[in-house]
């Protein structure tokens, strides 16, 4: 069924101005069994042949710092914004044509136009629908310290999502605070996961009340159990706890396949691929010009929850890292 659905996205996707160039190497953060079908529709509307490394996103973003002017690699596709501003900040992107950014909400780019998300990944609360009740539903991530909530709140320190998150919060409300409520979850005897899939298993089989996750893992579990005994939702508009965080695709500057790297961008901010994205990988399409994943809701809200984080500010892991290895959570 997945397979069939993938096919009838994809074969809506084509390219103009078919570019005759060297093949392309792209260094991948996303996992493969998401975008391969993509890539091998790009291969197939351009005669191009694309050289995909798939592994670890701030591993890679490292790697091409490393290899300098050496790296094969002429597009950077990450998992988090965190990935692309470190490699925008250490200025080995190229700058991209301010036509790529027409009618994409700001928060979807970087300021300095070194990149563009390709889709979204919102923070979100799940929570279970048999052990919860609607009155005991936090308004903010900075509720979850109170002692009602003590020993029912899953989290993942170890994975990139809630890095990422943890980075945007010391970027908003400074390292002191972002401490502090690190120190408070801590001694609320959160439950403490292995990623963001487990998470909410463990709020699916009781083992917590609460998770903090990305928006697309519990789209999962329901498209196969539409009874699994869980729901998410936002906090309050505006707080850090609904950090909206993006995947990215900028091309290296010192490429030599500059035009055919660009095509390859353009495929992906399309209406079609975009649909692809939000109706199989449940990620937040950055283009309105698609069919809303009932699932996910639609922009608007989407944006108005959000908290107004530049993107680019979250290039700063290694702090992120030491701080949690200071309150003792890594």
């Amino acid at each position: 069924m997945r397979k069939s659905i993938i096919s009838a996205l994809i074969a809506g996707l084509s390219l103009t101005g078919i570019v005759q160039a060297a093949d392309l190497t792209i260094y991948s953060g996303r996992g493969e069994s998401f975008v391969a079908p993509l890539v091998q529709q790009f291969e197939q509307n351009t005669g191009l042949k694309v050289t995909v490394r798939y592994g670890d996103t701030a591993q890679l973003a490292s790697l091409i710092l490393e290899e300098g002017q050496r790296s094969p690699a002429d597009i950077y596709w990450g998992q988090d914004a965190g990935a692309m501003g470190s490699l925008a900040y250490a200025g080995v992107l190229a700058e991209l044509p301010e036509s790529l950014f027409t009618d994409i909400p700001e928060i979807f780019s970087s300021q300095n136009r070194q990149w563009v998300a390709t889709s979204g990944r919102s923070r979100v609360l799940v929570h279970s629908t048999e052990r919860v009740d609607q009155s005991e539903m936090p308004s903010s991530v900075f509720d979850l310290t109170d002692e009602k909530y003590k020993g029912r709140v899953g989290w993942a320190p170890t994975n990139g999502g809630f890095q990422a998150f943890v980075t945007a919060m010391r970027v908003t409300h400074g390292e002191e605070t972002t401490e502090q409520w690190l120190r408070d979850m801590a001694a609320n005897q959160p439950v403490v996961f292995r990623n963001n899939t487990t998470i909410v298993e463990g709020v699916g089989n009781g083992d917590a009340d609460f998770g903090l996750v990305n928006n697309y893992y519990l789209p999962r579990f329901i498209a196969r159990n539409a009874d699994f005994p869980a729901r998410q939702t936002f906090f309050a508009n505006g707080d850090i706890g609904n950090l909206l965080n993006v995947a990215g695709v900028g091309i290296l500057e010192r490429s030599n396949n500059q035009e055919a790297a660009l095509k390859f961008v353009e495929f992906l901010v399309s209406p079609a691929a975009q649909q692809y994205f939000t109706s199989v990988v449940n990620e937040h399409p950055i283009s309105n010009q698609v069919i809303a994943n009932p699932v996910l809701g639609n922009t608007d809200t989407l944006l108005g929850a959000s908290p107004e984080v530049n993107l680019d500010d979250l290039y700063d892991l290694p702090g992120t890292l030491e701080l949690l290895r200071k309150v003792g959570l890594i």
